[in-house]
């Protein structure tokens, strides 16, 4: 019995041996995960720091946000007060128009500004000459499209007529790649302007002139004859001052008129009748030859004279000069003053027309083959030259020299595919389409 407690002790030892070592391994885990511990508390620390750098920067963001829209709104209020002051100075001038019980407008006449005050000035002088003594009955207005401080100064001097301002904020997304911006905001101008002087001065016709234009002596008195033509055929869509064909070279008689399929622009006279049917579909971008498509001038046309009652002076401007050089520099003005008024236009309309105009070609003497230049010019008296198609068109136009350009199916200054112009002073061409005898009731020669 005595060896019962010795064997215990000897049981103690390895038991005792047990605990150190479980006490050991307690002490390394608690070591780890106090090391664990400490790291999560280190990344704890560092994460929240993170957290109030980012939410110390949201807080500056949202302070610069609120500035940046504190100063949209104080733009916004100063555009309308901006808008209100051009308002205001429309209005004054709209009042110094009628007061004194002055005659209704015949039409309102706006030059379209951009960005070049040397040429706007040259234009104004050369409106103000002829249309100062007439000015109640052709009030005059600038339209600017931007903000350029050197044009609106300039249209700001003058106090014998209305500015107005076009501010376009919004952005320009073209339709194709390559084309250029100027187009849409020209497109864009102009509907704004138009709707304008229709709708809100309630102006019965508007005459159209862009900041690069010198106008005839007779310029007036013929957009008051074509104003009368226009009320008395529907058929007529436009008049224009213009003539694609007008260089020197090709003009002799400042008493002809002529009416044509192809939309000449370059100072032209719209109703506000036929606004209301544009104004709602108008294009976003190149909107003169918008106005050339059948689908647009539905059969209508547009009377026109031999000799150009404006001058484009614009080398400089949206078209890069195009053409400047060959078609527009050569341009003769007119520099006889017509008493429109007094002529009878009734040769004009519609039912009148076809037949003086089918008379001038039948008289004339028919030639074909080559040399045709040379036989025009050996031949005394008009001439005409039937082409096929508009590859032969091209061919013979660049041979006598004017414009080779087609839109839509219609040469530049057509009449049922009949282009005229003159040669030597005063004897006339005509290039007769290949359906144009049939439609002016000509027997094919």
């Amino acid at each position: 019995m005595a060896r019962v407690p010795c064997d215990l002790r000897f049981l103690l030892i390895p038991a005792a041996f047990m605990f150190i070592y479980i006490q050991m391994r307690l002490f390394q885990t608690q070591s780890q995960y106090a090391d664990r511990l400490g790291s999560a508390l280190e990344s704890e620390n560092h994460c929240t720091s993170q957290l109030r750098s980012l939410i110390d920067q949201v807080s500056i963001k949202q302070s610069r946000i609120l500035a940046l829209e504190d100063l949209k709104n104080r733009q916004d209020q100063q555009l309308v007060q901006l808008k209100d002051l051009i308002h205001t100075f429309e209005s004054k001038g709209i009042a110094k128009l009628t007061e004194g019980g002055q005659q209704v407008p015949l039409a309102a006449v706006v030059i379209m500004a951009c960005s070049r005050a040397d040429y706007l000035q040259r234009t104004v002088n050369s409106v103000l000459k002829y249309q100062t003594p007439i000015a109640s009955k052709y009030p005059l207005f600038i339209s600017q499209d931007g903000s350029n401080q050197a044009v609106k100064s300039k249209a700001l001097s003058y106090n014998q007529l209305t500015y107005i301002q076009h501010l376009d904020f919004e952005p320009v997304v073209t339709e194709r790649p390559g084309e250029l911006i100027a187009y849409y905001k020209i497109a864009r101008h102009y509907k704004w302007a138009l709707d304008q002087l229709f709708y809100k001065h309630k102006f019965s016709r508007v005459i159209i002139l862009e900041d690069d234009m010198e106008i005839a002596p007779d310029f007036f008195d013929y957009f008051e004859a074509a104003a009368n033509l226009m009320d008395r055929d529907e058929t007529i869509m436009a008049a224009s001052s213009w003539n694609d064909n007008g260089q020197k070279q090709f003009v002799h008689d400042p008493y002809a008129l002529y009416r044509s399929d192809f939309f000449p622009g370059l100072g032209w006279m719209l109703k506000r009748s036929t606004w209301d049917e544009l104004s709602p579909k108008w294009p976003k971008a190149y909107w003169d030859d918008w106005l050339r498509l059948k689908e647009n001038h539905k059969g209508r046309q547009f009377v026109r004279p031999e000799v150009c009652r404006t001058y484009n002076f614009g080398e400089h401007g949206s078209s890069l000069g195009q053409f400047f050089s060959q078609y527009l520099e050569p341009i003769k003005l007119n520099d006889v003053k017509v008493e429109w008024n007094a002529m009878d236009l009734g040769y004009l309309t519609e039912g009148n027309y076809t037949k003086y105009f089918s008379g001038l070609v039948r008289q004339a003497r028919p030639i074909q083959g080559p040399d045709l230049v040379l036989k025009a010019q050996n031949i005394k008296g008009d001439v005409r030259i039937r082409y096929k198609d508009q590859a032969e068109f091209e061919r013979i136009a660049g041979e006598f020299g004017i414009f080779e350009e087609w839109k839509d199916g219609v040469p530049r200054t057509a009449y049922k595919g009949i282009v005229v112009f003159r040669i030597q002073t005063t004897r006339r061409v005509f290039l007769v389409g290949p359906d144009s005898v049939i439609q002016l009731g000509i027997r094919k020669s």
